[in-house]
């Protein structure tokens, strides 16, 4: 049996002095000029207001998905490939990104799975940058592996904590995007090669002075970039959405309450007066009583101190009461 290697191997490629001298390349092509004046703007916007433009980030991580999965497609079908115009796959390449796309805009669980696993992915691919240019990876099955489980760990927090993680994603994607146009503006453009570098599993060119310059800005950028949304452009968006939880939340228990057959607390009133026979005289005896002051002209001294504190009510029909007090005379001279 052959003896198991080992999975890190210890790297030490000579670097060539010449080849990291700084040369400014400011020969661009037009059409990758402007794709990478479009993206650094995106990148920028992601990265400081990301979190307040939420749909987009999730239109454009469902777009990113469907389109790759269907480049990956082309590329693990040579057939297909070559029986397909350009034209046909750019167009096939768009309408699948635009379904996933609106897809994750509209149902906003898939589009923090999907954000998740590009958080994940991508801060392992970083991981496994920096460890290749000291060790090299002798199995394919060691990236692949820790990309896919970084990437659904990323997936699961984001899920259960979407509103921290999206600041977190968007910051990162930002910030990677910020770096990559940097990359091709500094006319190297190596990231993407020691990417796969990494996946092939060979002795890629080691960085420079200033792709590590370049690479730094990275994880600078999206520790700025995160500050800056949870402290000043995303807080006043969260404040908003914690108010409106507790108002749906308050909806549903007083929903809940009315199905279930209790009605929720209420302030108690107080209890009605009650009303008895011998406090409350009839209208007949109020009016023999004026009949007989009429006649015999008897002051109503004697009549208020014998009925203090009884009610008279003048119309019995209606229910009407009135406190007969020491203060108020019942009847004037």
């Amino acid at each position: 049996m052959a003896s198991v290697t080992a999975q890190l191997v210890t790297l030490e490629p000579p670097l060539d002095l010449d080849s990291c001298t700084f040369h400014l390349n400011i020969m661009y092509d037009v059409i990758p000029s402007v794709v990478c004046s479009m993206c650094l703007c995106f990148g920028l916007i992601y990265c400081f207001f990301g979190y307040r433009c939420l749909k987009m980030v999730l239109f454009f991580s469902g777009f990113q998905f469907g389109s790759a999965a269907v480049l990956l497609l082309y590329h693990k079908e040579p057939a297909l490939d070559s029986h397909l115009s350009l034209e046909t796959k750019a167009g096939i390449g768009l309408g699948v990104g635009v379904l996933c796309g609106l897809i994750t805009t509209l149902i906003s669980a898939i589009g923090h799975i999907l954000s998740g696993l590009q958080l994940g992915g991508l801060l392992c691919l970083s991981v496994l940058v920096v460890i290749g240019q000291f060790w090299t990876i002798s199995s394919e099955l060691v990236p692949v592996g820790s990309v896919l489980a970084l990437g659904i760990i990323a997936a699961i927090v984001t899920l259960l904590w979407p509103k921290l993680f999206m600041v977190l994603y968007t910051s990162v994607f930002g910030a990677v995007t910020v770096m990559l146009c940097l990359d091709y503006i500094v006319g190297t453009f190596t990231m993407p090669e020691q990417v796969y570098g990494v996946f092939r599993h060979g002795a890629g060119r080691p960085l420079c002075w200033f792709d590590w310059a370049v690479f730094g800005m990275w994880p600078l950028l999206s520790l700025t970039g995160g500050l800056v949304q949870w402290k000043w452009t995303a807080r006043e968006l969260l404040q908003k959405e914690d108010l409106h939880k507790k108002q749906k939340k308050h909806v549903q228990k007083h929903r809940h309450f009315v199905q279930g057959g209790r009605r929720p607390h209420r302030k108690r009133r107080p209890p009605p007066l009650k009303r008895y026979a011998s406090d409350v005289l009839a209208p007949s005896y109020i009016q023999s009583l004026q009949e007989r002051r009429m006649n015999t002209g008897s002051s109503c001294s004697s009549v208020s101190s014998t009925v203090t504190h009884t009610l008279i009510d003048f119309d019995y029909e209606t229910g009407s009461m009135v406190p007969l007090t020491r203060s108020s005379p019942l009847f004037t001279v």
